[in-house]
């Protein structure tokens, strides 16, 4: 794993979002790599290695839903925990679910709430190398 805390794989289409999330995780030691779309995350996930994807819902080319759902479908990809972070809260959340996402953060999120939720994926990555169920972040804003 590199970067003190591991490395992590930013998902969204928003160039400002990504450095705003990539910021805020790289100045709690984690290695950040970004990708603009769900094609471009799936072009650079298996030379990047994350230890957890976090994605946004909706990009053009291929959305953040179905790329959950191709990185599921490959068993290279399919146990590195996914982060659903989006601004839709009750129509995506339920999509969270379907996309075997491990975690749910609205949109717009305290920068602390993120670290805290990549944290713990990627801690739980770790400890057993499988994913948990998809949960809401406590104390989400959205």
């Amino acid at each position: 794993m590199s970067g003190e805390s591991g490395r992590v794989l930013v998902v969204d289409d928003n160039r400002v979002i990504r450095q705003l999330i990539r910021v805020n995780l790289e100045l709690e030691g984690f290695e950040v790599v970004t990708a603009a779309d769900g094609v471009e995350c799936l072009e650079v996930v298996h030379e990047v290695a994350p230890d957890v994807v976090t994605l946004d819902v909706v990009m053009p080319r291929l959305d953040g839903l179905r790329t959950a759902a191709v990185l599921r479908a490959d068993p290279r990809t399919r146990d590195v925990p996914l982060a659903i972070i989006s601004a839709g809260i009750q129509h995506e959340a339920g999509s969270v679910r379907g996309a075997a996402a491990d975690a749910f953060l609205a949109k717009p999120f305290e920068p602390a709430e993120l670290v805290r939720l990549v944290r713990r994926l990627a801690r739980a990555d770790r400890r057993t190398g499988i994913r948990g169920g998809a949960q809401s972040a406590p104390g989400a804003r959205g």
